[in-house]
């Protein structure tokens, strides 16, 4: 991958400052979905539409294509958003978020935009999806020219289908495949240690079989560097442990669970994009 600059940087801040602009701004539309894991992933899919993925916003079934997987599909506003932001679609088509009739579900459905991978929203599910497909690609010799990427939720860990993934993609050892786990903390119900506890985590996967990389989920660099130490890893499947804040660019909204799976209503967008659009305007005159 071509080397992070102080431009680049400066540009995919800004790139996620966007996202986060859009998926407050869907939300109010809806009227319903969730705020805090997009906004903490915002960072983490700026760098990979904008810097990482292998793809072609205007070609988006071409075959060389790096895949990816959205397992836990509650998190689609900020999917969307990047995918409008970089060119698959209209930005103004992510006003129709939820609404009946629009290609924008509350979660990904690929019967309505075929570019998608897969369809996304039981939890646990995506992993043996991705693993799938990375099987695939290595049966068909094609492991060496892309690769598969799962995004994850920490909280979809209490799944036992999360593991079975898991489980076979260690022991073929799908070095194409790549998982990100946002490690938010976060669920529901509550914070994940007090729900159902996933520590010790790196150690949980370890002993599937994976390289396992830990990174924060907002610094470009760090996180830059763990994907090329995961293409770089040629001998087993990596997993890439993104500790994020739920919430992340809204202090009102960091790190309160009860973000998880409810919108904000129009007094709190408001607040919410204000605050956004001075950060927006710092980035652009530092």
């Amino acid at each position: 991958m071509p080397f992070l600059s102080d431009e680049k940087v400066k540009e995919l801040e800004l790139k996620a400052n966007d996202i986060r602009e859009s998926v407050i701004q869907m939300l109010l539309s809806a009227g319903s979905g969730h705020t805090a894991g997009p906004l903490g992933m915002a960072d983490v899919f700026a760098l990979f539409y904008f810097h990482i993925l292998k793809h072609d916003p205007k070609n988006p079934k071409w075959e060389d294509r790096d895949r990816v997987v959205l397992s836990n599909g509650h998190i689609c506003p900020v999917y969307y958003a990047a995918m409008a932001h970089s060119g698959y679609f209209p930005v103004e088509e992510l006003g129709t978020l939820r609404k009946f009739g629009s290609r924008l579900q509350g979660h990904p459905h690929r019967e309505f935009m075929p570019w998608l991978e897969t369809s996304s929203g039981p939890l646990g599910s995506g992993l043996s999806q991705a693993s799938g497909m990375a099987l695939s690609d290595k049966m068909d010799g094609k492991d060496g020219k892309r690769y598969i990427y799962c995004f994850m939720s920490d909280g979809e860990c209490d799944e036992g289908n999360t593991w079975e993934g898991a489980m076979f993609a260690g022991k073929n050892k799908l070095r194409n495949l790549i998982a990100i786990v946002d490690r938010n903390n976060i669920q529901i119900d509550g914070f994940t240690e007090d729900i159902m506890p996933v520590e010790p985590f790196a150690d949980k996967w370890k002993s599937f079989g994976w390289n396992v990389i830990e990174s924060s989920g907002h610094d470009f660099r760090a996180l830059n560097e763990a994907v090329e130490e995961a293409q770089d890893t040629y001998e087993k499947p990596s997993v890439i442990i993104a500790h994020t804040i739920p919430g992340k660019g809204v202090k009102e909204f960091e790190r309160d669970y009860r973000w998880h799976g409810k919108p904000p209503d129009a007094k709190e967008a408001e607040m919410a994009l204000k605050e956004l659009r001075t950060l927006g305007g710092k980035i652009k005159s530092e």
